[in-house]
């Protein structure tokens, strides 16, 4: 057993191992909503949305969590607007706010002659360069997404089901979706300094649709969810010590591959409790 305790006596290891357990807590409150109504092509477009900010950030020397919580917002924003024109279709809006917010910071990062290290971080993330204070912020936007999850679950589970029974029942849809995309965003800044934006749609979507066909009800799927991805968490950082394979990377990949693991039981499961066909019984006789 000393080959799967001995990473984990290592501190800064020990913290990736926390800090990616926090971020699978956050990206469950958010995926779960991403995965039931569909939204994956939304989760993508604002993970690459936040690279203007963080590109900004690194060339005046700033915050980086700063920059990528601003570009959050300008996403969050402009997806809400554009959402409300009738003539534009939501994906069609999506998909212009993502090509203009990637190629403004393709232009931002062409400006530096020194952003090529940041900007692999920012794609592909460093969980082995989690600090203490990373973990006290990662707490604190665990709180928020719980605090938030709770206080909108009821909004949120009707619009992802029915948008005009929640208008009905007086739920404020609209009102409900910015919330919704400001959890989302929430999650994507907690995340992308952890497995990178790249990366990020790996445990914002591979655990709540792995635990989907396991769960009844949607606490369910974010307790499985939240489970699921701290064991992502585990055993990708305990592969990428022994395969020396970049940490991040792992921790996705291992995350996606519990999801076709995942499905791949739940499809034999459903195969063994088919019935098999029994013979039709005979028809009953009728008395003259």
């Amino acid at each position: 057993m000393e080959w799967m305790t001995a990473p984990f006596e290592v501190t800064f290891v020990q913290r990736a191992l926390w800090g990616g357990i926090l971020v699978s807590a956050i990206c469950a409150l958010a995926g779960t909503w991403v995965v039931l109504r569909g939204m994956a092509f939304l989760g993508d477009a604002m993970s690459h949305g936040l690279l203007p900010g963080v590109a900004l950030s690194a060339l005046f020397g700033g915050n980086l969590l700063v920059g990528a919580v601003a570009s959050a917002a300008v996403m969050t924003a402009g997806v809400t607007v554009l959402g409300r024109t009738r003539r534009l279709s939501q994906d069609t809006g999506i998909g212009l706010l993502f090509v203009g917010m990637l190629s403004l910071g393709v232009i931002i990062v062409s400006r530096s002659q020194s952003f090529a290290v940041d900007l692999t971080g920012f794609l592909f993330g460093d969980v082995l360069a989690v600090r203490q204070q990373d973990l006290l912020l990662l707490a604190a936007a665990l709180c928020a997404a719980l605090l938030v999850s709770v206080l909108g679950h009821r909004a949120f589970l009707a619009l992802a089901f029915d948008a005009r029974k929640a208008q009905t029942l007086g739920l404020r849809p609209r009102l409900a979706h910015a919330v919704l995309l400001g959890l989302l965003g929430l999650a994507i800044v907690a995340s992308f300094h952890i497995v990178g934006t790249l990366l990020v749609l790996g445990l914002l979507i591979a655990p709540p649709a792995a635990a989907l066909p396991w769960a009844r009800s949607v606490h369910g799927v974010m307790v499985r969810a939240a489970l699921i991805g701290a064991a992502a968490t585990f055993g990708g950082l305990l592969l990428s010590w022994h395969l020396g394979t970049a940490a991040g990377a792992t921790v996705s990949a291992l995350a996606v591959s519990l999801f076709f693991l995942s499905h791949l039981a739940a499809g034999l499961r459903h195969r063994a409790a088919r019935p098999s066909p029994s013979p039709a019984p005979a028809p009953a006789l009728r008395a003259n």
